[in-house]
């Protein structure tokens, strides 16, 4: 049940639905179906946060995103992740947000780190180093806690586009998991996922958005693009080919980050039709290929050496879809 205090909070931290929504944003789409479907993301997102942050139980939140229609419930728990993490950075918070990863939230732990993520978009850095909880028995933590990284990005450019996306700006480096080196490359990944967000689904626009960073951010933000199309859709079969056609020769990184969003889909246990299309797509696999792909190449990597093995299990897809175009050339 929540108190007077969490609807305070709710009142004075949570965005409005209408917030968030690609008009009230000023992003250039035409409002079509897709883009409604697309745009209820960043939506489900919210309402997750309300929830959360509201102080509200874990039991009452779980119930509460058990409504949300399969295909948007791990975007809402994006968004409970989100604002457990807000609470516990604050004086009287603790423990809310690996109670959440370790409980209902584990199917989408994927999502869930990138809803950590867009609490450290609202909270000071000095308080980033407790934002990741320690889980016990979860699969893929602390390897896919980059995810996080990626959804700060991702928050960055999509509320405030202008400095990230038109004028390129790039974070300061931090020490993420030890690694201030790779902490851009994770935060253009997020940034490749807004690109899809910020025009609609319409990929001419995102590819050509792409296009006009540096080169050497140009990988991670195809590899972005990728994930958001496969992941939350926005476009038919037409459109993801010239995406494809488009990405160049960035194509392997179009489809790395296709194969990543199947095995988050998968791992949720729900797959939509635009999953299965958009796979097909950019990766030439179906969804049971590629989740067998990302299965094939993850490994127990040492977590010592130049590359985090976060980036060494992404290498190894990319590498995979390199070979497939040598011998097809």
């Amino acid at each position: 049940m929540s108190t007077l205090f969490g609807l305070l909070r709710k009142r004075f931290l949570a965005p409005s639905l209408s917030s968030v929504g690609f008009a009230e944003r000023g992003f250039p789409v035409l409002a079509t179906d897709a883009t409604a479907r697309l745009e209820a993301v960043p939506q489900a997102v919210v309402c997750g946060f309300e929830w959360a942050i509201e102080g509200a139980s874990l039991w009452e939140v779980e119930r509460r995103l058990a409504l949300v229609e399969p295909e948007q419930r791990g975007f809402a728990y994006e968004g409970a992740a989100m604002g457990y993490t807000v609470l516990d950075a604050l004086p009287s918070g603790g423990g809310r947000t690996k109670a959440l990863l370790e409980g209902p939230a584990g199917p989408h732990i994927f999502l869930a780190y990138i809803g950590i993520g867009f609490a450290m978009a609202r909270l000071p850095r000095p308080l980033w180093k407790n934002v990741l909880p320690r889980l016990a028995g979860t699969r893929y933590h602390p390897v896919m806690s980059w995810l996080a990284v990626d959804g700060y990005g991702f928050d960055r450019a999509y509320f405030d586009t202008r400095r990230w996306v038109d004028d390129q700006e790039e974070p300061a480096p931090y020490a993420w998991a030890g690694r201030a080196d790779y902490f851009r490359r994770a935060f253009d990944q997020g940034i490749g996922r807004a690109l899809w967000f910020v025009h609609g689904g319409d990929p001419e626009a995102a590819a050509a958005a792409a296009g006009r960073f540096g080169e050497h951010r140009r990988g991670d933000l195809w590899s972005g693009i990728g994930l958001a199309a496969t992941f939350a859709g926005g476009s038919d079969q037409r459109g993801l080919a010239g995406l494809r056609g488009a990405a160049g020769p960035y194509s392997d990184e179009l489809a790395l980050g296709s194969v990543f969003a199947v095995k988050a889909r998968t791992y949720a246990a729900h797959v939509p039709a635009h999953t299965h299309l958009a796979s097909r797509a950019l990766t030439g696999l179906s969804v049971r290929g590629a989740q067998e792909l990302a299965d094939r190449t993850e490994r127990p990597d040492a977590d010592d050496g130049p590359l985090p093995p976060y980036e060494l299990w992404r290498d190894r897809i990319r590498q995979e879809f390199r070979a497939v175009a040598r011998r097809a050339g």
